[in-house]
Parts: structure tokens; sequence; C-alpha cells
């Protein structure tokens, strides 16, 4: 969990849609300085890094919009509202990135097997510094925004720049390498490396958005302490059959507590809305639905995720 201080819905999407911005800029500003420098020099290594800033381009107007959409209230149609559009998002980036290592590792081999010399390699050099620097800063302020708000989109598009980072720095060894050394194969090793390290990054970011669109349940973290802020009142009691889910920024959850079967209607609303408002204060993202069980005379619910006969409390907290 996060040390900062829970952030209103608003501030969140405020974080989101700034990092986004930033993060289609700096594609844009990379793909613009990677293509003149690579039709200066004819580096495979900066070729590999000039289609994969692309197809970042291509991924951070995913990131931009999805964030942007994810945030729209929900409607009559959509009445959990809109949050899975940024594990879509998500998706859509290791698409690309998977795209991204199949046409470098192809351009790779290619020159592994027809090596040819390299040009203006002070520019290339220079592109792919100015590329480190900028993606650097980049992963830097999404680091700093997600501490402080959850967005499926903004970390799968932070897993793909820490990847663009590590294969920029490859790039920049092997282009180097091969001036230094005059050994072109290096050049195109360097731009295999590239696209080992792309599908790796790939990987990890579709996990964490199929996590999501599968709506895996939260970290046993967040959910022990759900169960903590819950069971704060001790008229509240017995939390159990706790459902969480994700969906970009907000949280879903639902649960049954105990409450003594003697309170009043008014009384037991009075004990769930103080429990809500606890929960709030931790996730202010989440929407809550919480029934209230008789203590001692609650019989198992039916439906399609009932409730087992033998279920105690303790084993589905």
């Amino acid at each position: 969990m996060s040390d900062h201080p829970a952030l209103r819905p608003e501030q969140t999407a405020a974080l989101t849609r700034r990092v986004t911005l930033y993060s289609v800029s700096v594609a844009s500003v990379l793909l613009a300085i990677k293509a003149a420098a690579w039709w200066a020099s004819g580096s495979v290594s900066l070729l590999a890094s000039l289609a994969d800033s692309g197809l970042d381009l291509l991924a951070a107007l995913g990131t931009f919009f999805a964030v942007r959409y994810a945030q729209v209230p929900p409607d009559q149609e959509h009445r959990f509202g809109h949050g899975k559009a940024e594990a879509f998002a998500s998706l859509l980036q290791a698409g690309l990135v998977f795209a991204s290592a199949a046409l470098i590792g192809r351009e790779g081999i290619a020159d592994l097997l027809e090596p040819h010399p390299l040009k203006a390699t002070g520019w290339a050099i220079a592109a792919m510094l100015v590329s480190v620097v900028l993606t650097g800063l980049l992963v830097t302020a999404q680091t700093r925004v997600l501490r402080q708000a959850s967005s499926v989109a903004v970390s799968g598009d932070r897993a793909h720049y820490i990847a663009d980072l590590g294969s920029n720095i490859l790039a920049l060894a092997g282009i180097g390498a091969s001036a230094a050394l005059g050994y072109n194969s290096l050049d195109a090793l360097g731009g295999l490396a590239v696209a080992a390290l792309l599908l790796w990054g790939a990987i990890s970011v579709f996990r964490e958005a199929s996590s999501q669109l599968m709506d895996r349940e939260l970290s046993d973290e967040a959910r022990t302490k759900i169960v903590a802020l819950l069971t704060q009142d001790p008229k509240l009691t017995d939390v159990h059959q706790l459902r969480t889910r994700a969906s970009g920024p907000f949280i879903h959850m639902q649960m049954h507590v105990d409450l003594d079967p003697d309170l009043t209607l008014d009384a037991a609303h009075q004990v769930l809305v103080a429990a809500e408002k606890r929960v709030l204060e931790a996730f202010p993202q989440a929407d809550i639905i919480i029934h209230a069980d008789p203590r001692g005379r609650a019989e198992p619910h039916g439906g399609a995720f009932s409730e087992a006969p033998a279920e105690t409390p303790e084993k589905v907290k």
C-alpha cells in the first residue's frame, strides 16, 4: 500500500491525465530525433529503437485517451463505470511491444547475416543519449504518480518505458561498441538484446492487464486493511464473503457483515454508513456494497456464488 495520503478522485484524474500527456510528448520528440539520426547513420540498433518509439507513440496515445474515458461517470449502459478501458489500453500496449520486438529481431538477424558499416555514429549516439535522459525523466514522473494513484494503464505504460530505457541503453552500447571497435555485428547484437528485453516487458504488461480484466482480487494487504477498518466498530463483526476487484482507477468491493439482530433498521444503517466512511478514507475511489446479516440468525445465501454450508468467516477473509 502507498505511504502517501489517499487522493480524491479528481486529484487522481488530474495526475493521470498530466502524466499521459508527458508520455505522448516524450514519444513524439524521441520519434523525430531517432528518425533523423537513423537516416544519417543507418544503425540497426537505432532502427530498432526508432521502430519501438513509433509504437510507443501509438501506445501512449491509447493510454492518453483510455485514462480520460475510464474517468467518465457511470451511465445507464455501464453501471460500474468505464474503468476497464485502462486495462484494454494496457493490452494494446502489450500487443504493440510484441510487434516491435518481432520487427527488431528480424532486422537484427538480417544484419547479423549481412553486416553493414555504420555512418554518422556521432548523431546516433547523441540521439540515444537524449532518448535515455528523456525516458528516464518520464519513468520517474510515472513512478511518482503511481505512488499516489492507481492506474493500470499508467502502470503498463511505465513498464513499457522501463523496458525502453533498458533497450535504449543496450542500443547505445551496441552503437558505441561498433563505432569504437569496428565490429558491425555488435550493433545487430544490440538490436537483438533490445528485442528480448521488449518481449519481457510485454509479458509483464499483459499479465497486469489480464489480471484486472479477469477481476483478480486486491492484494492480501489491501483486503486485510478493509476488514480492519470495517471492524473498528465492535457492533460490526465477522466480515465474510469479501469480494474485491479493480476497474481502472476504481475499486469495487462487496461483503457481508454480522450485526446485533436486535438493532433497529435505523441504527443498523448508521453503523454501516460509518463503516463505509472509514473505508472510503483509505480507498476514496471505492464503490462499496455491505450486506448486513443478523448475528447468529443468518442463513446461507443462494445465487451463482452462494456461501458453502461449511463456510466460516475465517476461511473467506
